[in-house]
């Protein structure tokens, strides 16, 4: 249950804000998840939406990679509806199941197929030690180029800000979805 009353339908939108919620229901079939949160702040929602769709539908990185990296991100974050709301998608763009079950179960990425471990192991040190070595930089850099690379790397960030918007505000997956474990809150 979210801690503030989700924006799902565009009566609950100022008149003066409408647009916005009308172009992110447009380019995402519906207002859900993190955007259903960000609402109450229109003009960050707008902006968000933006950025969103440059990663997700724009950026060079291949939709198996940003999958990957998404889940990643959703892992080791224990960010609930992130999980929940890619993994059919990285199941779909090609992730193979025993990636995603080592993901899920925190045991990657050991035993991953090289490609994988690769962008996990860069998403891992990102999000746990806040840098990455010189060598997992240059094998993805000679593997995907500095753009993409830089795409990928903004890829972790969008979907790290995403993680924080949805745990901060309790926003958990739909009924039925694919559930991560993660630990009770502290604080």
């Amino acid at each position: 249950m979210s801690r503030i009353e989700p924006i799902t339908e565009r009566g609950q939108v100022p008149e003066a804000h409408r647009p916005v919620y009308d172009a992110i229901a447009s380019s995402r079939g519906r207002v859900a998840g993190p955007f259903a949160v960000l609402l109450h702040s229109p003009e960050l929602a707008d902006r968000i939406a933006h950025l969103g769709a440059l990663i997700r539908y724009e950026a060079g990185v291949p939709d198996r990679v940003r999958e990957l990296a998404t889940c990643a991100v959703g892992r080791e974050l224990d960010a609930l509806y992130v999980w929940s709301s890619h993994v059919d998608l990285a199941r779909k763009a090609g992730v193979p199941e025993a990636t995603l079950v080592a993901l899920r179960e925190g045991r990657a990425p050991t035993g991953l197929p090289p490609e994988d471990a690769e962008v996990v192991v860069y998403v891992q040190a990102l999000l746990r030690a806040h840098r990455v070595s010189d060598a997992a930089f240059r094998a993805l850099e000679q593997r995907f180029g500095a753009k993409s690379l830089l795409e990928l790397t903004a890829t972790v960030g969008y979907y790290s800000m995403m993680a924080a918007v949805l745990n901060g505000f309790e926003m958990g997956p739909e009924a039925g979805a694919d559930l991560l474990p993660v630990p009770a809150p502290v604080g």
